[in-house]
């Protein structure tokens, strides 16, 4: 008896020791290519009108807020608007807060159809014409850090109006600081609030649309601009954000590129071998739109040109980032994925 309880203990023993060291059971793994649309696709929104979050809000001034360069600044009036910056990011925020209607300049990024009529204050090269801006009398304007030239936003706040600059970063992290602020700045900020919830809501709708496990298929986004000008995105320029939360991996990134946008030769696509390319409708049409792409030195031989995968989206939305970015996700998502 006292044998058969020896045994019974030293086996209950070993077992215990030994579920120690099960191998847990591996999670599904799939190709990266698995789940991937083959052949060119347009990644399109519902609509590209901004919709606001309310309609003739009433703003709180005056208010007092931290501007790039200027430090602090009190505005007073919000209703003669300006808004400028390279990606049409601040004019997209002051439509989408029930602003728009207080606009009376804009920049040739914001394009969308109610800001479309607005007389333009930059050029083609999205320089800020300081004349152009004055001549329409503003109450305030809103500017990047990177608008350019430096002293045309000098020359505008010096003539006695209100200019208030926000930081140039745009992606997903400073995306809800930046509505913010925005906000604040116009007196609205329970707007703002209202339009953080939203666009963060949507772009958790977006991230339902990849499939899980979405195989890390290598995405890569060329800014094309003609068959002489190919640059590969890499770390920092905003659509790394959006490759990784579209499951994929940025092909500029494991390439090892240190800037935004790189120029890129055939040998070094070749070897980046993206799974997908994505690109600008504006841009690819430089080259004869999505088919003129794949003839591109170096995109045939990838895994993506062999299987036509080039997916466009319109330059105003894709890199706008903020209150249409979810939205963009989405669309992305179900031009990408089957």
């Amino acid at each position: 008896m006292r044998t058969l309880l020896v045994l019974l203990v030293t086996t209950v023993v070993a077992l215990a020791a030994s579920a120690c060291f099960v191998t847990p059971i591996e999670q599904e793994r799939v190709s990266p290519t698995a789940h991937l649309r083959n052949g060119p696709q347009t990644a399109e929104l519902a609509t590209t009108e901004i919709t606001p979050v309310t309609t003739n809000p009433t703003p709180r001034l005056p208010v007092t807020v931290d501007s790039v360069r200027y430090g602090e600044v009190e505005v007073t009036d919000v209703s003669r608007i300006v808004a400028v910056d390279v990606s049409g990011t601040l004019g997209s925020i002051v439509f989408a807060l029930g602003l728009g209607p207080n606009v009376v300049g804009r920049d040739t990024a914001t394009a969308f159809p109610s800001a479309a009529g607005l007389p333009i204050v930059t050029n083609r090269g999205h320089s800020l014409n300081a004349e152009a801006v004055l001549a329409l009398d503003p109450s305030i304007v809103l500017v990047s850090e990177s608008t350019v030239p430096a002293n045309a936003v000098d020359q505008i706040r010096d003539s006695g109006v209100t200019v208030v600059v926000f930081p140039a970063t745009r992606d997903l992290a400073s995306n809800d600081t930046l509505m913010r602020s925005v906000a604040r700045a116009l007196g609205v900020p329970a707007e703002g609030e209202k339009l953080v919830e939203r666009t963060n809501e949507q772009i958790d709708a977006a991230r339902e649309l990849v499939p899980k496990p979405s195989g890390d298929p290598t995405m890569a986004f060329l800014y094309i601009r003609g068959s002489n000008l190919l640059l590969l995105a890499g770390p920092g320029s905003g659509v790394d954000d959006l490759i990784t939360e579209l499951g994929g991996r940025d092909a500029g990134a494991e390439a090892d590129l240190t800037g935004a946008f790189t120029a890129v030769t055939a040998e070094a696509m070749i070897h980046a071998d993206p799974d997908v390319i994505i690109v600008m409708t504006e841009g690819a049409a430089t080259v004869g739109g999505p088919e003129g792409v794949l003839k591109l030195p170096g995109i045939a031989e990838t895994e993506a040109g062999r299987n036509g995968r080039v997916v466009q989206m319109d330059e105003t939305k894709i890199l706008t980032f903020g209150p249409d970015v979810g939205l963009v996700l989405a669309a992305l998502a179900k031009a990408i994925y089957v």
